[in-house]
């Protein structure tokens, strides 16, 4: 035990007055006459013996009185085998701000809550003292440098602001075992200012390590709840196109995944689809308490070019996951390069697009492939030569995502279809079936996919289910691997068309030539239309990534020999940066991605690539985790040292007092000093009483 205040114990003399005060206080006997016979009747050794020894007991419990009342204003301390009050604090606050901080209650915003909260703390900052101020929303984006300035840790908290990226607990965790392996200091403190959301604890068990060995076992951890009791909120999960094929002036529509993150049911709750910032279409929602529910939303396509499409929420508790991007680079002229060694394999193609005045196509002969620059086009129909060509400038063209269809020429067979294909990296056997020019029909059409992109909105009839077959004089048979996308197949099961959907590109395969020679198809009523399809279905490059805030973005900036890249952010901000700068002169890694929207990557006004960005559903969820929950995370990275559990009605300058110095027992000694006052007051009144009967 030690003394805060050691000088008061020389009050401790004063314990001497009730011993003084007592001899002061004992009277002489007066002489009475009396007969023998009545002195030896009132003589009461017992009474006398019990008034005496009731005098003594009032005699110690006074010392002991004032003992305790001195030793009270000593502020006795039991000392904590943690701490070391005259060495120097290397402090952290970790204070959660992300967005589902944003939260206001009759208290203010959480933030605001943690932000006042950290201020006070600042009392407790001793001259020396450095303190760490890590934001979780800025863990992986920023450096955390300690400080002993009390002023600018004050700027420090008043700057910090609620952040969109969703980091983890863990994360911030992470950064404070770097600084306090760094620290010179030998007391350590870990304030944590949180929500207590239990999905943001971790991400998964795989991230997590014993690096909490790094803590020394002195290091002092405060959990500070600041969660809220339940409230109503909803957020997008998710908002993703049904289409594939955007044509102007079309039907488009959108599938939007909306949770209710409450316990109790929403009604009338409204969800509306912009196009570039103007409402296009809306409906009302009404979802039960933790349902998930699929919402449609239709309209027509209007607009061109890189077209922002964004589903929205109305208010309510928390904003930042009321809104979800997506972008759509739509052409309104669509660039295609048919390449073929012989026309007659490609007329039947080239009349079809010819009709539609927004394709602008371009015929060529394979000989003439390595002269033309490929990045003028959109996509390529390639019609298989019967020559051993080579397509590496067609397979360089597929590495940046562009998209090819590719057909059997009039002179193809199954061994040169075969060639070409693998030259592209497919590899498939052939089979030649039927007779070129012949008229015997050796299949027709069977089972089609008219849930394919390519099919919707093709037809005057909302269902369509059957279609004017092809009279089949000659296709190629081929296995699928399972990896492909049958669109449509033949009566005996052997495709006619179909879509290799495992790679970065688009790649549409026939296996029939559009020539009469091969079928009739390119007279019946769905060829023109269908290819035309194909060409937009074809030439549009959807991003299939989900990025969220924080992620790296990874531009394509190749088709530049600028030295500059305009990056134009979400809320209107834009940002240069000199391609000289960087080391890759063909991928730009971007990661300053810390808001929701889209970001776009120009070169003067040539847009070069482009990714919507969003937030991370997990930061809406509601269910906290326990202060058990938060023992076994820390006992699974290894932590050793102490942890205190804050609530939000506890003290936090008393725990953090008694975290340093110990246990104060000032106020034990004074109850204990206010109940022997009372009995000190109980045995008087009978002694006195006891006295009084004596003398009678």
């Amino acid at each position: 035990m030690t003394f805060l205040n050691p000088s008061i114990l020389f009050g401790l003399f004063a314990a001497a007055i009730p011993i003084l005060l007592h001899f002061l206080n004992l009277r002489k006997l007066k002489t009475i006459e009396f007969s023998t016979l009545l002195f030896l009747k009132e003589l009461q050794k017992t009474k006398i013996k019990r008034i005496k020894l009731k005098q003594l007991l009032l005699l110690i419990i006074r010392i002991i009185i004032i003992v305790f009342i001195v030793l009270a204003f000593a502020r006795p301390t039991l000392k904590n085998s943690f701490s070391n009050e005259t060495a120097k604090t290397s402090a952290i606050f970790i204070i959660d701000n992300t967005f589902s901080m944003s939260l206001v209650n009759e208290k203010g915003s959480l933030l605001n809550q943690a932000k006042l909260k950290a201020k006070n703390l600042i009392n407790e900052i001793k001259d020396g003292d450095e303190v760490t101020l890590i934001t979780i929303g800025e863990v992986n984006t920023k450096k955390f440098i300690p400080t002993k300035s009390i002023k600018e840790l004050i700027n420090q908290i008043d700057n910090i602001e609620i952040s969109e990226v969703s980091n983890t607990l863990n994360q911030a965790m992470v950064e404070a075992s770097k600084i306090i392996y760094e620290s010179n200091q030998l007391n350590k403190e870990i304030y944590i200012f949180t929500d207590m959301q239990k999905s943001r604890l971790i991400n998964s068990k795989d991230e997590l390590s014993d690096y909490g060995k790094i803590f020394p076992e002195n290091t002092r951890l405060f959990l500070i709840d600041l969660s809220n009791d339940e409230y109503n909120n909803l957020g997008i999960v998710s908002f993703q196109s049904e289409n594939q094929i955007f044509e102007l002036n079309k039907d488009i529509s959108f599938t939007v995944k909306v949770k209710n993150y409450s316990n109790s049911k929403m009604d009338n709750n409204v969800i509306s689809l912009f196009i570039n910032g103007k409402r296009s279409s809306q409906k009302n929602l009404t979802l039960n308490s933790n349902e998930m529910k699929e919402v449609i939303l239709e309209t027509t396509l209007q607009d061109t070019g890189l077209v922002n499409f964004s589903a929205e929420l109305e208010d309510d508790a928390i904003l930042n996951d009321n809104q979800f991007f997506l972008s759509v680079n739509v052409k309104k002229n669509v660039s295609v390069l048919i390449c073929t060694e012989n026309p007659n394999s490609s007329k039947f193609v080239n009349y079809a697009i010819s009709l539609n005045p927004n394709i602008k196509l371009k015929e060529i002969n394979f000989s003439q492939l390595n002269s033309v620059d490929l990045n003028n086009y959109d996509l390529i129909m390639l019609f298989a030569s019967a020559n051993n060509h080579s397509l590496k400038k067609v397979n360089e063209f597929l590495l940046q995502g562009k998209n090819l269809v590719v057909f059997p020429s009039e002179n193809s067979n199954s061994i040169t279809y075969s060639q070409t294909l693998k030259q592209l990296n497919l590899n498939y056997q052939f089979i030649e079936k039927g007779i070129v020019n012949s008229n015997q029909i050796v299949n027709e059409f069977g089972k089609i996919d008219f849930n394919h992109s390519l099919f919707k909105n093709i037809f005057t009839e909302e269902k369509k289910t059957k279609i004017e077959s092809a009279e089949i004089n000659k296709f190629l048979q081929t296995q699928l691997t399972g990896k492909e996308k049958p669109i449509i197949q033949l009566a005996n099961g052997s495709p006619f068309l179909f879509e290799i959907n495992e790679l970065k590109s688009k790649i549409l395969v026939f296996t029939s030539s559009p020539t009469l020679g091969w079928n009739d198809f390119p007279l019946k009523s769905l060829f023109a239309p269908l290819i035309n399809k194909i060409v937009y279905y074809a030439s549009i490059k959807l991003k299939d990534e989900n990025y969220i805030t924080g992620n790296e973005l990874n531009v394509d900036i190749s088709k530049t020999n600028l030295s500059l890249i305009k990056v134009a952010k979400p809320v209107n901000i834009v940002e240069y940066i000199k391609k000289d700068s960087l080391q890759n002169q063909n991928v730009m890694t971007y990661k300053n991605t810390n808001k929701k929207g889209v970001y776009k990557f120009f070169s003067n006004d040539k847009l070069l690539d482009y990714f919507d960005v969003n937030i991370d559903p997990r930061e809406s969820e509601q269910e906290k985790f326990s202060i058990e929950d938060f023992k076994e995370y820390l006992k699974t990275i290894n932590f050793r040292g102490k942890i205190y559990d804050i609530k939000q009605d506890d003290s936090l300058s008393k725990v953090i007092y008694d975290s340093r110095f110990g246990t104060e027992l000032w106020k034990y000694f004074l109850m204990a000093a206010l109940i022997l006052l009372i009995l000190e007051s109980l045995i008087a009144r009978n002694t006195k009483k006891d006295l009084a009967n004596f003398n009678r």
